[in-house]
């Protein structure tokens, strides 16, 4: 297998942007990595998109072939291709491309990300993100996505795994990181108090526990790490990519408290990468709601079961702490364009490595993670970079 790496990336903003299309977003953030790895495009011989639902929240479907059209691949005749896995779209999308270039398939490969979510109504909108979970058996009988987080959140609460506060100040670490990102949704650091006393969306959890509908696309460019040197003197080097499942369903799991898939992958990935937990500068960890980012930074490694909320309350987790997670802002204040978000964690580590991160760069940082999930818990990417 070669070694891969990564020579170019590119992110739109993301937020309400009312006025560019899912077609826009995603070339935008194409052209952007293409422009960052110096192609013109002739060299590039494969394409993947992480997207989640298209077909609901724009009516159209069929995205690889509409990617390659407007992006001027089609015309020679580029193979491209949608990856679906909820809000692991993107980090799936990463990992085939990842598995394409090592295995000599491809050389030089595009992975984009993209999702236009706004074009609905709110309603409409949470009903997608409902359907990441079992239909059957949790969706149709009222269960959302925030209220099965509410209810992992209820649990952790329970077993003395993290206060409400320790979960809110995840939400605290993300905002405080947007605020220096210009291409975030929400670029505003907040206090606890405004965590806590926003409105309920499903107790435990408040408006600012959860993230919000966002429009945006984000892409990275990858080819053998042998001919890098080709295109940029600072390529990051693909050291792992590891992916898992679980049970669809929440209520089929051994326990809540914990997202085996996120253990089982990161195992992995560590294993691969040849490193441990405590070698990483910085983590790109996925929280859609609050509750998810502390679990992750117990099954990631990164923390002791019931010690993550302490840790993050604590400031462990910001810029200059233990280590510094979700430097964009995260799902909450970078915002969760769901296709995107696992191309847009790759984009902020890539920067990160490269030490192009401005005023939310990590000192010395020379290994990087990234942490996608779909669903509650359900398929989980962990990606592992390194600095060259």
């Amino acid at each position: 297998m070669r070694e891969v790496a990564i020579i170019g990336a590119g992110v739109t903003k993301f937020g309400e942007l009312w006025d560019a299309s899912f077609r826009d977003l995603g070339i935008e953030a194409g052209l952007k990595a293409m422009y960052d790895a110096n192609l013109t495009g002739s060299e590039v011989d494969g394409m993947y998109i992480g997207n989640m639902s298209s077909g609901r929240f724009i009516s159209q479907h069929h995205v690889g072939a509409l990617i390659a059209d407007y992006t001027g691949m089609a015309s020679r005749n580029l193979p491209a291709v949608r990856v679906e896995a909820a809000g692991a779209s993107g980090g799936v999308a990463f990992r085939e491309a990842v598995m394409a270039v090592a295995s000599g398939m491809h050389d030089v490969v595009i992975v984009g990300g993209a999702e236009k979510m706004t074009d609905v109504t709110d309603d409409a909108s949470n009903s997608v993100m409902d359907s990441a979970n079992d239909q059957q058996w949790e969706a149709t009988i009222g269960a959302t996505f925030a209220s099965l987080n509410a209810m992992i959140a209820r649990r952790c609460m329970h077993e003395g795994i993290a206060t409400r506060e320790e979960i809110a100040s995840m939400s605290v670490n993300d905002h405080a990181h947007g605020a220096l990102n210009p291409d975030a949704q929400f670029r505003k650091a907040i206090s606890l108090d405004t965590v806590l006393r926003s409105g309920m969306v499903a107790d435990p959890l408040t408006m600012f526990d959860c993230a919000p509908i966002s429009d945006g696309a984000a892409a990275v460019v990858l080819c053998p790490m042998d001919i890098a040197k080709r295109y940029t003197d600072r390529p990051v080097r693909v050291l792992a990519s590891a992916q898992a499942s679980d049970s669809l369903a929440l209520f089929q799991r051994k326990e809540i408290t914990s997202f085996s898939a996120t253990v089982a992958a990161a195992n992995k990935a560590y294993s691969m990468a040849k490193i441990t937990p405590s070698e990483i500068a910085v983590a790109e960890v996925h929280d859609h709601f609050t509750i998810e980012g502390i679990l992750a930074l117990q099954d990631l490694g990164f923390f002791a079961k019931g010690e993550a909320g302490k840790a993050v309350m604590g400031g462990q987790a910001t810029i200059g702490g233990k280590i510094a997670v979700n430097t964009s802002g995260g799902l909450k204040a970078r915002g969760h364009p769901v296709g995107a978000t696992g191309v847009a964690q790759i984009v902020e580590i890539t920067k990160q490595l490269r030490g192009d991160a401005d005023k939310r760069q990590v000192a010395n940082a020379r290994y990087g993670l990234a942490h996608s999930v779909g669903g509650t818990g359900s398929t989980v990417v962990v990606n592992i970079m390194e600095a060259v």
